[in-house]
């Protein structure tokens, strides 16, 4: 359970802190809170920002080295003009605020889209749209200083209500998730706009009361983020092992 964080939206795996995974409420006062495994609070970093609507988190490479990308991209109304996307170095469990994070403004080459899921391969950052179709953008490289990102779009996925999205931490694979499964993706064909997946997991059997965000450990450890209940406001943590090392050599017509 994860009582701190009710509306748990994304997830992100540590490249930094070893056995801690982040992840954030999507209102209120904006805060990264480091979790364990088995979802124990190790501590809460306060993000000196405000957001408009915050729907995911990313760990990815920045010109220091490792870094959190913080996705302000919600728009249920497909009405915003730009998105904002922040980043910060990544922080320890025990620190008490993060830097003052880079602020990047976005916008997509078509027009605005309600979105959720957000990930980070190399120095470029990809953005999935939530709707019937999950639309797969992606900013023109690289992330530039001070002006604004085109996100073009590259790809549709053909999945409905994505949430969440993360690159693993070898940035050769990529999972996506909506309420019903988790579906892995090569970042080599992703990157190129083939969207044929190598893997996918069904997860409705969770019992999610409103799942949320999705990451991947170096160990192939799957982990599901839930919202609470009306009657309990705790979030929830679940863990699932996947052999991603033997589907990703098997051809995706292999894969039932």
């Amino acid at each position: 359970m994860l009582p701190d964080i009710p509306q748990a939206s994304g997830l992100a795996v540590s490249r930094r802190n070893p056995g801690v995974i982040w992840s954030h409420n999507d209102s209120g006062h904006p805060t990264l809170f480091a979790v364990d495994p088995m979802g124990t609070l190790l501590g809460r970093v306060v993000v000196p920002i405000r957001v408009f609507d915050w729907e995911d988190i990313a760990v990815g490479r920045c010109p220091g080295g490792v870094c959190l990308y913080l996705a302000d991209i919600g728009d249920r109304r497909s009405a915003r003009r730009n998105i904002v996307i922040y980043r910060v170095p990544e922080p320890a469990p025990g620190d008490t605020e993060t830097a003052a994070p880079e602020v990047f403004s976005a916008k997509y080459d078509d027009s605005p889209h309600h979105a959720e899921a957000m990930f980070v391969v190399g120095e470029d950052l990809f953005v999935i749209t939530r709707d019937r179709a999950g639309h797969l953008y992606r900013s023109l490289p690289p992330m530039p200083d001070g002006r604004e990102i085109i996100l073009q779009h590259i790809a549709q996925l053909d999945l409905a209500g994505v949430t969440d999205a993360e690159s693993l931490p070898d940035e050769k694979s990529v999972v996506v998730r909506t309420s019903d499964e988790a579906v892995f993706y090569r970042t080599a064909d992703f990157t190129r706009g083939q969207v044929t997946p190598f893997l996918r997991v069904p997860i409705d059997g969770m019992k999610e009361a409103q799942g949320e965000g999705v990451a991947v450990d170096a160990n192939g450890m799957l982990y599901l983020a839930s919202e609470g209940r009306f009657w309990s406001r705790s979030g929830r943590l679940v863990t699932l092992r996947c052999n991603l090392h033997d589907a990703q050599f098997d051809s995706p017509s292999d894969q039932k």
